[in-house]
């Protein structure tokens, strides 16, 4: 299996291949990089490099991997549709990849599937347009709000709270100059934030061969939780209905 990302998913990734007989090699972006640290095949290389990522996949001093995936989104949509053609198996796909490297489809799509989201909405590239629509928003949701970069962000970067169109001006005019659109969200208060780790075969089975009742076709496990510090720890049954629910509904 040839990973693109040499970060702490892709290590994380290295006890449990092992134990299903599965050999990684991982395109890292550092000798030192935490993958590196613990896998024998970790080419160095940049997940926008083609080069490099072909390498990857088909080395020429080794077997051709049987399947590429990737442990983040910054891989090139184009050079994966590219391999995809060729023949590569890639999972999962490029159409899957682009809802997580775009905020904007990312929430045009749940909004479409009816999957309960913050009010929210896509601001024009222009900056001028893109101010006025903000400070409709913030009007509407009573003042405050939080503007993304629909690409590039993670970890806080590219997240902003704001109260005014002045404290995004800087993200106004880098969006009509080419850079990420914007988009803006209702600021939805919450207790903790939870993640859910979905899995499903090509043919739309579950890993394990079989339906879950609460996932539809796909087999799913929590990742992880992360309490607010002023929330209490929930009991045992607290925790098994809350992987399944999203506070407040939201997304």
């Amino acid at each position: 299996m040839a990973v693109v990302g040499g970060g702490q998913l892709a290590r994380m990734m290295a006890p449990a291949a092992a134990r299903l007989g599965v050999r990684l090699r991982v395109l890292v972006e550092s000798p030192d990089g935490s993958a590196a640290q613990v896998l024998a095949e970790a080419p160095v290389g940049a997940a926008a490099d083609e080069a490099a990522v072909r390498a990857l996949v088909a080395p020429e001093d080794g077997d051709a991997a049987a399947v590429l995936t990737f442990e983040h989104e910054h891989v090139p949509s184009a050079l994966l549709a590219a391999l995809e053609e060729e023949g590569v198996a890639v999972r999962p796909g490029r159409d899957a990849l682009r809802h997580a490297q775009d905020k904007i489809v990312m929430r045009t799509r749940l909004t479409a599937l009816g999957v309960p989201c913050p009010r929210w909405a896509p601001l024009d590239v222009d900056a001028a347009e893109g101010a006025r629509e903000l400070a409709a928003f913030l009007e509407e949701v009573g003042g405050e709000a939080v503007v993304k970069t629909s690409r590039g962000g993670y970890d806080g970067k590219g997240v902003r709270v704001v109260r005014t169109p002045d404290d995004v001006a800087d993200w106004l005019a880098a969006a009509q100059d080419g850079g990420p659109q914007l988009l803006v969200e209702e600021k939805v208060p919450f207790r903790r934030e939870l993640a859910a780790l979905v899995a499903r075969r090509p043919s739309g089975r579950s890993g394990r061969g079989r339906s879950s009742s609460r996932c539809s076709a796909t087999a799913c496990a929590p990742r992880s939780r992360r309490p607010h510090p002023t929330s209490t720890r929930p009991s045992r049954r607290g925790r098994a209905r809350s992987r399944w629910r999203s506070p407040r509904g939201s997304v």
